[in-house]
């Protein structure tokens, strides 16, 4: 009996050591936050859509910051990872429900019905759209458009061509104007 306590007492100290020494898990929301700069990543909330368009919270955050996996979604490539400010979920639901379509002509056409008749949701002004995205993990490009809704060439002094080299405004004065910043 001593000797099975013993035996026991020994196992639980070391099984108890090897628990203390075990590494840190793996932050399971890394791959979700990589879209977003790494001065935001730690402290973004992380959410997954819903076939509604409604969400659920994996991570509350303590920035503005949110991010979320659209991979494979209806219209979007195969890996699709975006961070934006809190303030425009409301939009990127919008987008989600029109991209439900799965035809891009048609989702386009009710975005734009959206804008004409003033039903579209504005997105935050300055705020900042961060996109990974590719076929796959391995094969992927960034992407960063700054809203600015209602901006013209007019109100920025910005081009609204691409064809003029540099930033631009896409999309000018309407809600879903954005800079475009040429990437890598």
């Amino acid at each position: 009996m001593k000797r099975c306590l013993a035996v026991l007492c020994g196992v639980l100290a070391v099984s108890s050591t090897a628990m203390a020494q075990a590494p840190a898990a793996a932050d399971p929301y890394a791959a979700i936050v990589a879209a977003a700069p790494p001065n935001q990543r730690e402290g973004a909330t992380v959410i997954k859509w819903k076939s509604d368009f409604t969400y659920d919270t994996l991570k509350k955050g303590t920035n503005r910051m949110v991010c979320y996996d659209r991979s494979g979604l209806p219209l979007q490539q195969a890996y699709s990872i975006e961070c934006t400010s809190l303030a425009n979920l409301d939009r990127v639901a919008q987008n989600m429900k029109a991209e439900a379509t799965g035809d891009k002509v048609k989702s386009e056409a009710m975005l734009a019905e959206f804008e004409k008749n003033g039903a579209r949701v504005k997105p935050e002004y300055g705020s900042v759209w961060f996109h990974l995205m590719g076929p796959d993990k391995e094969h992927v490009r960034q992407h960063m458009t700054v809203a600015l809704p209602g901006a013209t060439a007019a109100t920025t002094g910005l081009p609204d061509k691409a064809t003029q080299g540099g930033a631009w405004i896409m999309n000018p004065g309407t809600t879903t104007a954005h800079l475009m910043v040429p990437g890598e």
